[in-house]
């Protein structure tokens, strides 16, 4: 692949002043790290499990171990305690969606909504509008990309109804949109105590190698 020549700003002000419970909680994102490399570039829209929370070395976390496996370009923003709506102070240009934007990626994974929740009790109505408008505003700015949608991890054996309902909403929108969908992953490392970090939140090394053996013939499946 080669790179490509390269919304709506929706200021939930009431919402973004109580979200800011998850996982981990974390200020807004930082700058996204400058791609470099000959493949194809992949940015990753997520939060802690995508950003490598929990791991030893942040190269042991799977979408790392992906991208080296396929010679890809890794760009990875991700934010700890980061949702569509959970702890997310800003909504437009400096968000991560602008960052994946920024990075003319060929590739785009989202693997949001496990954090939305924590927020879900006080803004459900929210959440699902902003999953639709994070996906529309990605596809449109990115027309060439390929779309990879995860399903929403979760991390306890105990699921609260929020989770499918969220997984649902993820789901119905790659949908919409035109992207690649991966279901299942919510119980890729759910209820796994071996495989999490002594916080008890993320996962661990061996989690990390189980989410990156899953996500391999996923995408196996999906022909990358």
């Amino acid at each position: 692949m080669t790179p490509r020549s390269r919304a709506r700003p929706a200021l939930l002000t009431a919402v973004a002043a109580l979200a800011a419970t998850g996982l981990v909680a974390c200020a807004s994102p930082s700058p996204a790290p400058h791609a470099s490399g000959d493949g194809p570039v992949v940015a990753f829209y997520g939060d802690s499990y995508t950003l490598g929370t929990g791991a030893s070395d942040l190269s042991l976390r799977w979408s790392t171990r992906i991208s080296e496996s396929r010679g890809w370009t890794e760009v990875n923003p991700s934010v700890n305690g980061l949702g569509f709506i959970n702890n997310r102070q800003v909504f437009g240009d400096g968000d991560l969606p602008s960052m994946i934007i920024d990075a003319d990626p060929d590739i785009v994974f989202v693997t949001m909504g496990l954090n939305d929740n924590f927020s879900y009790p006080f803004a459900a109505d929210a959440i699902e509008s902003q999953i639709d408008a994070d996906l529309r505003r990605l596809t449109e700015a990115l027309p060439d990309a390929r779309f990879i949608v995860v399903e929403p991890f979760w991390y306890t054996s105990e699921r609260p109804p929020s989770v499918q309902i969220i997984i649902d909403w993820v789901r119905d929108a790659a949908e919409r949109y035109g992207a690649d969908y991966i279901p299942g992953a919510s119980t890729w490392i759910q209820g796994r105590e071996g495989e999490m970090a002594a916080d008890g939140l993320h996962p661990n090394n061996e989690g990390y190698a189980r989410m990156t053996r899953l996500m391999d013939e996923a995408l196996l499946e999906l022909g990358l």
